[in-house]
């Protein structure tokens, strides 16, 4: 088996906790060195997903409001384990649509490990959702991650752009906010995850922020206007405050890149 037949693997598996465990399988089998080659292969343009949660525009998902009740807090759990699972398949995708672009073995180590964390934090909020008598797919959820990755699929620096230094940059903004939310509540458990998944983002855009630095180095493209140029045209949204300045800079990535474009 190769990285890229393991990480199509991992975005071929339909259930969710099935993915989340094989993922975690097959990071350990890469870095313990099992799996030794790259390889070559074309991931699917979608991954594989299980029958619930029903997928809606977001628009159509119903808003999230914190309570004590578990009634009041499982939507936002539920949300963010639907947005881990995206961003498992997301990390497997960059790792095996890219490869024949002669970039070095750490650029594959850093989304294998992304790839597992993500699935560490997915295994983390389905767990929490158990113990309140939920679980993931319980609630209806929306498509927007991924079509993301379906704008950027063509584009390795368009994705770097879009995915770890829009999406995941966005998470750090907003996660604090919420863990204090929770806390304010009496969920020091779902708190605590939170904690743990907004610290791991933190290494995960700046993982995004290394590799969108190394092509345009090797490029000689600017790093500041590609960014801009490439997130004004490929991302739908805007980029909204406040940010987490403090976060993002510890991921080394300065306001100069965003907050100019910033609604």
């Amino acid at each position: 088996m190769t990285l890229v037949d393991a990480a199509i693997s991992a975005l071929g598996t339909a259930n969710a906790r099935d993915k989340a465990e094989l993922s975690r399988h097959l990071a350990a089998e890469w870095f313990s060195g099992t799996i030794k080659e790259i390889g070559s292969g074309t991931p699917p343009d979608r991954p594989a997903r299980p029958e619930k949660p029903e997928l809606k525009l977001p628009r159509d998902v119903p808003k999230r409001k914190i309570t004590a009740a578990p009634e009041g807090r499982i939507p936002l759990l539920h949300a963010l384990a639907h947005i881990e699972l995206n961003a498992i398949d997301l990390a497997w995708d960059i790792a095996a649509r890219f490869t024949g672009q002669g970039l070095p073995r750490a650029f594959f180590d850093d989304w294998v490990r992304v790839a597992d964390d993500e699935a560490r934090h997915f295994l983390m909020l389905d767990d929490i959702l158990h113990e309140m008598g939920a679980y993931y797919g319980a609630l209806t959820a929306h498509d927007g991650l991924w079509q993301a990755s379906t704008a950027t699929a063509h584009d390795l620096l368009a994705r770097l752009a879009v995915v770890p230094l829009v999406l995941e940059a966005r998470g750090l903004d907003v996660t604090p906010a919420m863990i204090k939310k929770l806390q304010s509540v009496g969920d020091e458990t779902s708190a605590e995850a939170l904690q743990v998944i907004h610290d791991d983002e933190i290494t995960h855009v700046a993982a995004g922020k290394r590799w969108f630095d190394y092509i345009c180095e090797n490029e000689g493209l600017p790093k500041v206007e590609t960014w801009q140029a490439l997130v004004q045209k490929h991302f739908k949204g805007v980029l909204k405050r406040p940010f987490n300045v403090v976060s993002r800079e510890r991921a080394g990535f300065a306001a100069a890149f965003y907050d100019p474009i910033a609604h």
